[in-house]
């Protein structure tokens, strides 16, 4: 008789994979941990930058990125291991949400995940680990709600609020030199909006040349476009009227059609005719009686003569984003047809004053006394366009976390006393929880304490003695300290002036959790087969 060895069926497509069972975590939980490796050594004030190089012909010199933002770093990456691209999706919605925390959020996702492959190891089940960090992260969010404080939005300690944490934003980036004079200006300009959260209406200018220091806020909305030849180059009470609109008509379009014509008197005639056209356009603009005419498109020689004959000032090729903030910062709607002469009073825009005016070796037009007076213009100089885009990418942080403090009110102290107090709880949570789940509340405080801890480390601090004088200081009852990154000591937050937006935290500790718990939960990793070619 013969026997005939058992096989598996065949269920999957030939080239496709699987990977199951510990093999599976294994590879998620490695990935995750090697992006979170990454960028934590950006982490903190004293972190380092990286440059960013594409590979891509002819981009090596001038696509190259140095910086020490986690979400640019994350966003550059092409990765194929799940989990991390997982790590690189939460960095991006916290750069979106919040502005800042992008490299808080990864590391903590890959500290919870190495501290969940060791209980992985102890073969604690992941719904177990899972179970314990969902106890542990409602505590921890707890214990930050509880430590927060807030002040009246029109007080003067909200104020001094909103330049700490301007500082404690900045104080990370390239600009951290420089910190006091950035703070001031970022807030000056978050609270021209009003409580509005609409960052269109703070423009961000950048001109190579002097210094960092020589950059400064513009009280109005600066369009780097020039006024037309033959146009008044200053013009006071302006009424604004904003178009999307082809004003090319005068020229003959052949593109793709044939005309046949047996004289240069039809071809005139067809020239005419054009002319025509562009001329009752421009009549229906007139009707609206515009001081000043801005257009997304370009403006031909004969439409524009009409239109700076009638002493309208013409601003032609408007870029989209130029033109869609110049609408919002005068109160103007963007127009494309104008048959509608009698509603010119609800689109048209206005301003107290447009003026051409020099920046560096540049023209520029600006826009002053807008009717929506929020509009102003951060204009940033530098030696050189990787500085710039640096210095641009920390401003735009700080006006994100500003922002959302302005919308939330309320703030944390900084220097890692948020993560220490979190994990303070989560240690105490854990001594009234019985069975495996203790474990797991466990691993979520030592999670949360890597971030000091890293912090110290990227310093060149020594972290053990650091951490451990920094939970004495907490168990004495010294609710305002923290780690003073200039010294290599435990500070007083308060008298360092360290504060942190609530919301960023909230957000970086329920993002990482979540990703953690996803990135826990695989057991299954299928990769299918690649789709064949076929031949015709």
């Amino acid at each position: 008789m013969d026997i005939v060895g058992n096989v598996l069926p065949q269920v999957l497509k030939d080239e496709a994979t699987e990977d199951k069972g510990e093999m599976a975590r294994l590879q998620s939980f490695v990935g995750a941990i090697a992006v979170a490796d990454l960028v934590k050594t950006t982490l903190g004030p004293k972190g380092m930058d990286k440059i960013l190089k594409p590979t891509g012909p002819g981009q090596e010199m001038t696509h190259i990125t140095v910086t020490n933002d986690g979400a640019t770093i994350l966003k550059s990456m092409y990765v194929e291991n799940p989990a991390a691209k997982i790590l690189i999706e939460i960095s991006k919605t916290q750069d979106e949400e919040v502005g800042d925390g992008t490299t808080t959020v990864a590391v903590l996702a890959g500290e919870l995940l190495r501290e969940g492959e060791k209980l992985i190891q102890k073969r604690i089940h992941p719904q177990h680990v899972i179970a314990g960090w969902r106890i542990a992260r409602d505590v921890a969010l707890k214990r930050l709600r509880d430590i927060s404080s807030e002040n009246d939005i029109n007080s003067q300690e909200f104020h001094d609020d909103l330049i700490k944490i301007a500082r404690t934003t900045l104080s990370s980036k390239l600009i951290t030199t420089d910190r006091d004079y950035f703070a001031d200006l970022c807030v000056k300009a978050v609270l021209r909006l009003k409580g509005s959260s609409n960052l269109d209406y703070i423009q961000i200018i950048k001109l190579p040349g002097g210094t960092i220091r020589d950059s400064y806020l513009d009280d109005g909305f600066i369009l780097k476009k020039q006024i037309t030849i033959g146009c008044k180059r200053r013009i006071e009470n302006a009424k604004i009227l904003v178009a999307n609109t082809a004003m090319d008509y005068d020229k003959i379009k052949i593109y793709g059609t044939k005309v046949k014509v047996n004289s240069m008197d039809k071809v005139a005639e067809i020239e005419a005719a054009e002319k025509e056209k562009m001329k009752h356009k421009v009549d229906k603009i007139l009707k609206y009686q515009p001081t000043v005419f801005v257009n997304r498109q370009l403006i031909y020689n004969y439409p524009e003569q009409l239109l700076a004959d009638s002493g309208i000032t013409v601003i032609e090729h408007a870029d989209f984003e130029g033109m869609e903030r110049v609408a919002a910062a005068t109160g103007a709607e963007i127009l494309s047809t104008f048959d509608a002469p009698e509603r010119a009073a609800q689109v048209l825009g206005h301003c107290d004053l447009i003026e051409e005016i020099m920046i560096g070796e540049e023209k520029m037009i600006k826009f002053s006394g807008c009717k929506k007076n929020e509009a102003c213009t951060i204009v940033l100089r530098g030696a050189s366009t990787h500085i710039l885009d640096e210095v641009d990418r920390s401003i735009h942080d700080a006006l994100c976390v500003l922002i959302t403090t302005v919308k939330n009110r309320r703030v944390v102290w900084g220097g890692g006393n948020s993560e220490m107090q979190m994990a303070a709880a989560c240690e105490e949570e854990a001594k009234k929880v019985q069975g495996k789940q203790a474990f797991a509340i466990e691993a979520f405080a030592r999670a949360l304490r890597q971030i000091p801890t890293i912090i110290c480390d990227n310093g060149g601090y020594d972290s053990a003695e650091l951490i451990q004088n920094f939970k004495v200081e907490l168990q004495k009852g010294n609710q305002t300290c923290g780690l003073n990154m200039t010294d290599g000591t435990v500070g007083n937050m308060s008298e360092l002036g360290v504060k942190e937006c609530l919301r960023v935290k909230e957000q970086a500790l329920m993002a990482a959790s979540e990703a953690a718990e996803l990135i826990m939960r695989v057991d299954d990793i299928v990769k299918c087969a690649p789709r064949k070619r076929e031949r015709a």
